[in-house]
């Protein structure tokens, strides 16, 4: 009578463990990618563009290099069509166009800030900041992700339908966003120094 239930604690044992060798270790969730993120400290990739404008026939190309510094610089510089640059660390953000240069905050522009704070988010591997923003959205894994944001601020919300970032592990490879009246932007990084 004693064997029977040893005999079957191990079989209910054997069983579990069998169980826990076939279903996956863990699964790939925010958590997981943002610490992955947040390991690359700063970076730099060239970028590709397209944004598709209702009423333009083709989509709008243009070309050049994103940078990234924690906590939270990022540098935008299109070289192509025409030369223009952004910068944004901390809450100052600088544009500047066939030699002139604006500076303004980022509160005074919800709807940028929003946006540029998707990306600073994304790129610290930062949930909370992405989640004051946005309702996040994780599917893939960590060869091959994307990462959905639904804006929940209504001042993005008014401007910005949705957002898509996708990677591969670390990185950041790509961007889409798609604005309030169809028109949408498509952008394709591509990791590493120098310029396209």
């Amino acid at each position: 009578m004693r064997l029977l239930p040893r005999i079957e604690r191990r079989l209910l044992a054997a069983a579990l463990l069998l169980a826990a060798c076939t279903a996956p270790a863990w699964a790939f969730g925010v958590d997981e990618l943002m610490a992955l993120l947040a390991r690359q400290q700063k970076g730099e990739a060239r970028f590709t563009e397209q944004r598709y404008v209702r009423g333009v026939d083709g989509p709008l190309q243009s070309a050049g290099v994103l940078s990234f510094e924690a906590p939270d610089k990022l540098v935008r510089r299109t070289l192509s069509p025409r030369p223009d640059s952004m910068s944004v660390e901390g809450n100052q953000l600088v544009m500047q166009r066939g030699g002139r240069t604006r500076t303004t905050t980022l509160d005074s522009m919800p709807e940028v800030m929003g946006m540029i704070e998707a990306m600073r988010g994304t790129l610290m591997g930062n949930a909370p900041q992405l989640q004051r923003y946005f309702r996040t959205k994780l599917s893939g894994d960590e060869k091959a992700w994307a990462l959905d944001l639904d804006p929940i601020d209504p001042a993005l919300a008014a401007q910005v339908r949705s957002l898509r970032i996708s990677g591969r592990g670390g990185e950041v490879l790509g961007v889409e966003m798609e604005f309030i009246g169809g028109d949408r932007s498509v952008m394709t990084i591509v990791p590493g120094r120098g310029t396209p």
